[in-house]
């Protein structure tokens, strides 16, 4: 009855479309079939169940997924009848297919909304894949698909990539899809100089009003640049643009924009660097952003590749789409690639792609069994009613069984960890861990091998989805050949284009017009009804038998890069620095084995100068931006001379830099050449889940001491020259269990499994720094480091400046100061006192309280981490992450303070909470917003047997011009929680209730974002440790907004009583008992009265691409650890 009436309610809205999930249902689908049901029969007309769209565990993506469904299929549907009521007789009788996202064709009445999403770049990959990849070679093709609004990257090598959960649009998918990559906003990126840097995207033009030179008051973008340089040639082009769309291209409007951007970069470069400076040309700075966005391009693919243990090098690159072939000679070269392939169809190869595609239908079901002998029976049964399916339907699509092939999966992964692999059964079966259906447990071994560089002796590996996809193949011919060449090949005109260096003329010639056989050296354009392609110089290009562009790519011209400043080299050196840092974080999370490592991907790596200050650091976990620099200057005033190449350094020690001792920082000096001293340090920092102390996890909620938080390390050489230190390193790490009621560390072998996968990350970052430094030589890098960080530095002290100077328009003055108080009542006190002339400011926490006798005491580089994220935060875009964004800046942190405590003082709880109450002091101190959560709301239960922790997300404070965010983590953590099946599945607890609680967040003209309410039920006598903050001082509001509600950690004993347990506690569950948590929400802005104008006030953000991939899923995972 209370089903019907919920119901009505949505019906009486006017909805008429519905998604259905319900907790378990991958696996017990009755009661989701029941609501169905009840559903159609009170007249929604779209009714999509989270357990047919897609019957995987995890409630929040299979969720996302059925609305997703819900919404799209609609849609899809209404379209489908629409197209064939366009043709006589309705198509009727014809066969209409559509392209899936996983690169299947599938018959309009079996596509539905969650198979669409990526329906147009999987045709694109299902073309390349078809065209380019050699059976016989077997060199396996990127696919590098750049069009007006979006840029895409795929991998081929074979076989078709697929992953099963990807995000889209912030949308999380659990659906069989190609594995697409969306890089950048192709040529609608939008061009910028910011602060000295030239800047591409992430914001697109789109297609309207697209670029400059469409006619509509569009901003300079990539395709801009293109056409500046004479890369694109306006009379080739259709006269469809300007608002009347009959107009061609409009160069000398480009060019005039270009004109005038070149002024503005030329006077901020002359004010920076003098009377040396030589003025650009608006060429020369057409070219430079060209240069920007393919080192941009180049970032993710590398990525890409490199994540599953490719080398980016020994790949072919397939372009397409209409802006790819503008780039491809320039990024292959980048990425050492030899060659580039073009099909004769780039322009529109997703589309020849869908011509080219069969016919997929996949059957799916959920399993939980051991792949074990014992199981065998059960699967290989599974498997073949799930084949049957598949061939019977087909057969009814009018497929003959000579025409269909089957192939089976086992969705598998290693027991108590969540990375599951989809695989295929081996080619070759060996021994006693084969099925009836094939080998599955070898397949399943040789990929995580060559995933992650390992495998795991004596771990049960469970068989999490059963799968099964038909394919009927079409018989559609790929292509014909081309008449071979009997003359040169005809030239039609000859034009000027630049490349660095200056103008060279090009020949110009139409695809159309061209033989197998004819070679063109570059430079060239070749130029087709939908794409132009550029041929480099020192690049040859050769037409194929069927008519396609097969380019050799050449070393190019050796470039002297010099030490003096250059706006477009410090923006690629950027990149390179970056990217660097990026890549050791590939290689760590490939080769460690911890699950707080590889999946949690709670790690950072960085790469510092030869005085320890910060270069690049991936800007992955919020917390931990900046600190490692405090460690890697530790070590060079500790240790100086006593460094050697071969040693690496192990630290975690608070006064050594560390953040608390879990976070485990490896350190290796970069020595080049005859060179006596380190060049460059790289470092490390993951989160080890055990290093031993008090209690379990290394993150005792009533620690007094540091030494009750597990084993120290201030100054240890864990390598020695060039060996691993074992013996020495497991005595450190065992040390704790010397001390009474404590213990070494727990897990001993995920330890040192991952001290050497840091170690393994180091000598990546080494080899890439070593390659920079033979490219461009020792003083360039060494230079260009400085260039970065001065640029970081001028960045800062404009901010500064701006800070400055509205602060003396409201107050008269250029003195800010903020306060707030941890629940124990010490206080945190911060003045900061502006210079408005050079951009400087002095940054004084005297006044903040004495160090507590607890937990809630905080390194000095948790401080530093804090307030670098504030700053990034308060600049408003993006500015390179170094040491030169302190700069402008003294710090004051007065000794003996909870900021600055003793070397023996515990620290767990000012890592986690403390952090987060800097961070409000900090921007209440700029006026920037309202308070957050303030707070991470560590919770942790567990026995001899099981344990799990999580944080808690809340409510985010409110600023001038939006609402706070409710529910969402702010600041110095963005953790993901772990799905509810997943937690009520794997430990004995369960999830009684997690949603918002509404009104908990400050009101106000801008609303602070509501806290959570978050209810576990127990199973089994437990140990429970919380962890919190702001349960006795409120969020605050900021300029007239009201505070946001305090949270309240409650139990619900299972006898009735409920009791409050306050901050921080520990305290024995029985079975039945409930603990109810009540997360904080935040601060509202301004006086609440005005909130009718927020509507008018909203600023509007211009429109980015959509990030999507495997790539971008890695991205996000590791900024959630």
């Amino acid at each position: 009855m209370q089903l019907r009436q919920d119901l009505q309610r949505v019906l009486d809205k006017g909805i008429r479309s519905l998604a259905v999930v319900l907790m378990h249902s991958y696996t017990f689908d009755g009661h989701e079939k029941h609501v169905g049901r009840i559903a159609r029969e009170m007249g929604f007309q779209q009714v999509s169940l989270s357990s047919e769209v897609m019957p995987m565990v995890r409630l929040v993506p299979r969720g996302y997924t059925a609305c997703a469904d819900g919404y799209l299929t609609p849609h899809i549907k209404r379209y489908v009848k629409n197209f064939s009521a366009g043709f006589s007789g309705g198509l009727e009788k014809m066969k209409v297919l559509f392209m899936q996202s996983d690169g299947g064709l599938a018959p309009s009445e079996k596509f539905f909304g969650s198979r669409a999403i990526l329906s147009g770049p999987a045709g694109g990959v299902v073309g390349f894949a078809m065209t380019t990849y050699n059976e016989q070679a077997k060199m396996p093709v990127i696919g590098f698909d750049m069009g007006g609004t979006s840029t895409d990257v795929s991998r081929y090598a074979g076989s078709y990539e697929h992953v099963f959960e990807t995000t889209t649009a912030g949308v999380t998918i659990q659906a069989p899809q190609l594995d697409i990559n969306t890089v950048a906003a192709g040529g609608g990126s939008m061009l910028f100089y910011r602060a000295g840097m030239f800047v591409i995207g992430p914001e697109s033009a789109g297609a309207h009003p697209g670029p400059t030179c469409y006619r509509k008051g569009g901003p300079l973008c990539v395709t801009d640049a293109n056409l500046c340089l004479g890369r694109l040639l306006p009379e080739y082009f259709p006269h469809i643009f300007g608002k009347t769309e009959d107009q061609p291209l409009d160069k000398d409007a480009t060019v005039a924009a270009f004109h005038d951007l070149t002024i503005v970069v030329n006077k901020q470069s002359l004010e920076q660097k003098g009377r040396e400076y030589v003025p650009k040309t608006p060429e020369e700075v057409a070219m430079g952003f060209i240069e920007v966005a393919n080192e941009a391009m180049c970032r993710p693919i590398r990525a890409l590749t490199q994540a599953k243990g490719h080398d980016t090098s020994r790949h072919v690159l397939a372009c397409f789409g209409g802006a790819g072939g503008q780039h491809a000679c320039s990024i292959a070269r980048s990425l050492g690639m030899k060659q580039v392939f073009i099909h004769k169809y780039c322009g529109i190869l997703s589309a020849y792609g869908m011509a080219l595609a069969d016919v997929v239908y996949e059957t799916q079901e959920p399993c939980a069994h051991t792949y074990s002998a014992d199981n065998f029976q059960y699967l290989d049964a599974r498997l073949g009613e799930l084949t049957q399916q598949c061939c019977e339907e087909l057969q009814r699509q009018g497929f003959e069984s000579e025409n269909i092939t089957t192939e089976p999966f086992l969705h598998l992964r290693y027991e108590k960890t969540d990375c599951a692999l989809m695989c295929t059964a081996a080619k070759k079966p060996s021994g006693g861990t084969a099925m009836t259906h094939g080998d599955f447990l070898s397949s399943f071994l040789d990929r995580y091998q060559s995933e992650f560089g390992f495998t795991i002796t004596n771990r049960c590996i469970i068989v999490d989805d059963i799968r099964v996809r038909g394919v009927g193949h079409s018989a559609v011919p790929l292509e014909n050949n081309i008449m071979q060449a009997d003359k040169p090949p005809q030239v039609e005109k000859v034009v000027e284009v630049f490349f660095i260096g200056g103008y060279r003329d090009a020949n110009v010639y139409l695809l159309e017009n061209l033989r197998n056989g004819h070679v063109i050296p570059g430079p060239a354009l070749i130029i087709d009804k939908n794409s132009t392609v550029l041929v480099e110089p020192d690049c040859e290009a050769a037409i194929t038998a069927n008519g396609d562009v097969s380019i050799t790519i050449g070393s190019g011209a050796h470039r002297i890069i010099g030490t003096e400043l250059d706006d477009i080299q410090l923006s690629i050196f950027s990149h390179r620095f970056m990217s660097t840092a990026e890549q050791m974080g590939r290689i760590l999370q490939r080769t460690a084995i911890s699950t707080n490592i590889k999946e949690r991907l709670d790690f950072s790596c960085a790469m510092f100068g030869p005085d320890g200050g910060l270069v690049a650091n991936a800007p992955h976990i919020p917390i931990h931006l900046g600190a490692m620099q405090e460690t890697v200057q530790f070590q060079i005033k500790n240790l100086g001379n006593g460094i050697q190449k071969g040693d690496v350094i192990l630290s975690n020690h608070p006064s050594a830099g560390g953040s608390h001792l879990p976070d485990l920082t490896v350190i290796t000096p970069v020595f080049y050449g005859d060179q006596p001293k380190p060049v460059f340090f790289v470092a490390s920092r993951g989160h080890h889940a055990d290093i031993g102390g008090i209690t379990p996890g290394s993150m005792p909620p009533h620690s007094k001491f540091l030494s009750e938080e597990g084993a120290i390390f201030r100054s240890f050489k864990l390598v020695e020259n060039g060996i691993f230190q074992e013996e020495a390193v497991t005595e450190a790490l065992m040390a704790p269990g010397k001390i009474p009621r404590s213990s070494g560390t727990r897990n001993l072998q995920d330890n040192l499994s991952d001290l050497r996968a840091q170690v393994a990350a180091n000598q990546k970052g080494i080899q890439l720094i070593t390659e920079l430094i033979d490219a461009y030589g020792l003083n360039v890098v060494q230079a260009y480091m400085a260039h970065i960080q001065a640029n970081a530095e001028l960045a800062v002290r404009e901010m500064l400046k701006e800070i400055a100077l509205k602060t003396r328009e409201r107050t008269g003055k250029t003195l800010l100061y903020g306060e707030d108080y941890m629940d124990d009542g010490t206080k945190i006190a911060l003045t900061v006192d502006i210079n408005e002339h050079e951009g400087s400011a002095v940054v004084d926490f005297s006044g903040t309280g004495y160090e507590v006798y607890g937990n809630c005491n905080t390194p000095r580089a948790v401080t530093l981490s804090a307030l670098i994220y504030c700053l990034r935060c308060m600049v408003g875009h993006d500015v390179p992450l170094n040491q030169g964004c302190l700069a402008p800046i003294k710090i004051v942190i007065p000794s003996g303070t909870i900021l600055s405590p003793s070397a023996g003082a515990a620290v767990v709880g000012g890592n986690v909470l403390t952090s987060q109450r800097i961070v409000d002091v900090i921007l209440k101190a700029f006026d920037t917003c309202a308070a957050s959560q303030g707070c991470m709301n560590n919770v942790t239960f567990g026995d001899e047997d099981v344990g799990y922790y999580e944080t808690v997300a809340g409510g985010a404070g409110a600023g001038p011009g939006w609402n706070g965010r409710s529910g969402v983590h702010s600041h110095c953590t963005n953790t993901r929680i772990t799905d509810s099946e997943i937690l009520e599945r794997r430990y004995p607890a369960v999830v009684l209730s997690f949603q918002l609680n509404p009104g908990s967040g400050g009101n106000g003209e801008w609303k602070g974002g509501d806290g959570v309410i978050r209810e576990l039920l127990f199973r089994k006598n437990l140990m429970l440790s919380v962890l919190t903050e702001r349960r006795v001082f409120s969020p605050y509001g900021m300029n007239g907004g009201e505070s946001g509600q305090r949270g309240l950690n409650l139990m619900l004993h299972a006898d009735g009583r409920i009791v409050n347990l306050g901050s921080k506690t520990a305290i024995d569950v029985v079975p039945g008992d409930v603990f109810r948590l009540m997360t904080p929400g935040g601060g509202g802005y301004g006086p609440a009265a005005d909130n009718q104008a927020q509507e008018k006030a909203s600023t509007k953000r211009l429109p980015s691409f959509a990030l999507r991939g495997s790539v971008l899923d890695y991205t996000r995972k590791q900024e959630s650890a």
